[in-house]
Formats: C-alpha cells, structure tokens, sequence
C-alpha cells in the first residue's frame, strides 16, 4: 500500500527515526512500557474503586455534581478553575440538565474498565485515549492532582501502542483480530492472493 507512504520529492521514503522505532515498534523495549502501563493502570483501578461503592457516585451523583459546581464557580478574586468560558458552560449545561447522574456512573465505570485493560494489556493505545481524555476533561475542569502525569504517560501508550501490550492480552488480541484500519485489496483474476496491508501485531 505504498500509495500512503510519506515521500520526499526526491522520491525517498519519510520513515520514523530509529529512536522512535526502538521506543514505539520494538518488542526489546515493551518490558518498560508493560510497568508503565501497569502502573498508570493500578491508579485507575484505585481512583474507580472507591466511586463504584460510593452511592454519591453510583446512585444520586452528588459526587460529581458538588465537583462541577466547584469548578463552575467564578470567585470574587484570583482565577477561576476553569480557564475556558466554553468549557465552563459545558459543564454548566450538564449540571443544568442533571446529567451528573448517569455521568458519574460512566465516569467510575470508565476509570475501572480503562485501568483493568491497561493492567492485562488489552487493547492498549484505546485504553491509554480514552484513560488521556478523562485526564483532560479532569485538567479542563481545574483538577491537576495526578493528571498531568497521568496524561503524559497515556500519550507515551498511545504511541506506543503495537508493542505496549505485547506483555499482556494484545500479544494475542493484535494478531488475530488485526485493527480496524487493515484493509484486503480483493483478490485478482486468476485465483492470486489478496493483498493485505502492514499487519500491526
């Protein structure tokens, strides 16, 4: 499928430096990359167990609710803790319309689900986005805490996300389920195999 590949005009390929290839593409280096989502995976676990018992957060949503009024709250002096205006009226729109609800249930569910798939390595760069966007929506909303490094380290299992699992569920997952973006060219006359892009196990 060369017709997506990178080229400079002199025709040659654009290809990932060898640092970026020994980080994101070689299993030698998935060994750090297993503690570090193993680790970022634990956190998650930690941060949903006390919400998935919590009646405040699987029931009423008063948990979440106390949080967004917090954040929404534009104080006499100093700075807000949200610095967007339109992100601040998201959240205004959801606690007026009680959405803190059902929203607190998929925030802990979410927190549980993403640190269990990190923790046995399944499907790691989805875990590691959805785990980034919760700790965006977390740093959008005026809570730093853990977050950022949080973030860092699930943009670092995003990129890399072939090898990330490869001492875990996705050295089985990968091969034989392939990803969404694996596309087979139909076959040609006269009975020839099909073409099948890169696979990315």
């Amino acid at each position: 499928m060369t017709e997506h590949i990178v080229k400079t005009n002199r025709g040659t390929i654009v290809t990932n430096p060898p640092l970026a290839r020994l980080l994101f593409d070689d299993t030698r280096f998935s060994v750090i990359w297993a503690v570090i989502r193993v680790l970022v995976g634990l956190s998650w676990v930690d941060a949903s167990l006390h919400k998935l018992s919590s009646p405040a957060w699987m029931e009423t949503g008063e948990a979440l609710k106390g949080f967004w009024a917090s954040a929404v709250k534009i104080p006499e002096t100093g700075r807000p803790p949200v610095t967007f205006d339109w992100y601040r009226n998201f959240l205004q729109g959801l606690l007026d319309s009680g959405s803190y609800v059902w929203f607190a249930k998929l925030v802990a569910i979410g927190e549980f689900a993403v640190g269990v798939a990190l923790i046995i390595g399944a499907f790691v760069g989805i875990a590691a986005f959805f785990g980034a966007f919760m700790n965006w929506n977390f740093m959008m909303a005026g809570s730093a805490s853990t977050n950022p490094l949080l973030f860092a380290a699930a943009i670092l299992l995003m990129l890399a996300w072939k090898t990330a699992g490869h001492y875990g569920a996705d050295r089985f997952l990968l091969p034989r389920l392939g990803t969404p973006w694996d596309r087979k060219v139909a076959s040609a006359p006269g009975g020839s195999q099909s073409e099948t892009a890169p696979s990315a196990a």
